[in-house]
């Protein structure tokens, strides 16, 4: 994988076409028999109750969700009360190739972006450990994915995440900002309706 430097920072990895078209469709059946047995959510912005603009649902043994109590990560769906399903094994393969010195992952979010959507520029820090890096997926339309340093007014920069590639923030920038600044229509022609989904692999606890 690619070493993409951030403000002196090591640790942004980069991993361009890392899952090919046939696994790219395996993955999918994947997320469709999860969204099956846990469906897709909207989430809430906590005090305000503001929608966010993407939908999502998790596997694994913890899954993050966001209310206007705030975010956290617990083991049942927040609509159904039921567990989250297992996070698939083509995943947890891909955490042990891109983290194999780490602890396996908890929690695996899954965000739908439908055209239109964004995430705007935030840290993920409601893990109770950062010695485990954050590994992202991208399935479907390009994004345009923005990353800055640890304070929200460091300088950023963008680059294009197409369908297959995997990102890594480990290290140095386990904790930096980024974001989704918006979703390329009809750049792929992975999902059939369109849109872009992103798997986002975490470790929660310590070991």
């Amino acid at each position: 994988m690619q070493e993409i430097p951030i403000n002196t920072l090591n640790g942004l990895r980069y991993g361009p076409g890392h899952f090919d078209r046939a696994a790219q469709e395996a993955l999918v059946e994947d997320i469709r028999t999860i969204v099956a047995e846990a469906p897709l959510f909207r989430p809430v912005m906590p005090g305000t109750g503001k929608p966010f603009s993407v939908r999502m649902t998790n596997c694994g043994l913890l899954g993050w969700v966001a209310d206007k109590a705030g975010y956290r990560y617990q083991p049942l769906h927040p609509v159904t009360g039921k567990p989250w399903p297992e996070i698939p094994e083509r995943l947890k393969d891909l955490w042990r190739a891109v983290a194999p010195d780490a602890p396996p992952p908890e929690a695996c979010l899954i965000n739908f972006y439908e055209p239109g959507a964004k995430l705007g520029l935030h840290q993920d820090r409601d893990e109770k450990t950062f010695d485990a890096p954050v590994v992202s997926v991208s399935l479907g339309d390009t994004a345009t994915f923005r990353v800055g340093g640890l304070n929200r007014k460091d300088p950023t920069r963008s680059f294009r995440l197409q369908s297959g590639d995997v990102v890594v923030l480990g290290g140095e920038a386990r904790l930096i900002f980024h974001g989704v600044d918006r979703i390329l229509k009809d750049t792929s022609t992975l999902l059939k309706s369109g849109g872009r989904i992103n798997l986002t692999l975490r470790r929660v606890t310590p070991a």
